[in-house]
């Protein structure tokens, strides 16, 4: 594929992964109430998702998206509950004084479920891959090395604006040192997170 061709896909992705949306709230809300490191299997999954939807364009199976319209729905809203879930436990979690350790974390699995369910139920995702996309690209010449190109220039972007969305919220919150501000983060988190799920509840 050629390089102008990538680099209107990168920076139409950039673009649209760097916009605050749903994800990126939960994502932020999760890193301020937990650090960075707890959420890395959300983002694996979130990555992932899109990789998927990429997969499905490119192969010409935006039918096959509509055909399972309902299990795509049914998903978008697993992960909205799973994310309403989350947010309810944060907003009730006790504050550990300074040094103290965390109370045990949820279950990477089911961090994985939860990021790779908002992906896929996430319209906006949706929407990018399979109208804007073939609206960049002539996604019926793409061959598999083309395929392949697109898809690590996926990951390239995405890594780089989700780590750097993740990054500033963990340099946010190494300046919560009190019990006070703990407690603040942790129910504005939760407010994020219970944001992001309606949001995508609603779409």
């Amino acid at each position: 594929m050629d390089a102008s061709s990538l680099l209107i896909f990168a920076g139409a992705l950039a673009v649209a992964a760097g916009s605050p949306g749903p994800s990126i709230a939960a994502l932020v809300a999760r890193v301020l109430a937990r650090g960075w490191r707890e959420v890395l299997p959300f983002l694996a999954a979130m990555w992932i998702g899109e990789a998927v939807w990429l997969a499905l364009a490119v192969g010409g199976l935006a039918a096959v998206a509509q055909a399972f319209h309902l299990v795509f729905t049914l998903i978008k809203y697993a992960g909205a509950a799973y994310l309403l879930l989350l947010a309810w436990k944060m907003w009730r979690a006790p504050v550990a004084e300074a040094g103290a350790p965390l109370p045990p974390a949820a279950p990477a699995w089911r961090m994985f479920l939860a990021g790779l369910s908002v992906t896929l139920g996430n319209p906006k995702i949706m929407v990018f891959y399979m109208a804007l996309l073939p609206t960049i690209i002539d996604l019926a010449r793409v061959s598999t090395l083309g395929w392949a190109e697109l898809t690590a220039t996926m990951f390239v972007i995405l890594v780089a604006v989700d780590m750097s969305w993740a990054l500033l919220a963990a340099q946010a919150r190494r300046f919560l040192r009190s019990a006070r501000a703990m407690r603040a983060a942790n129910r504005t988190g939760a407010t994020m997170m219970a944001g992001a799920a309606a949001a995508i509840a609603v779409r």
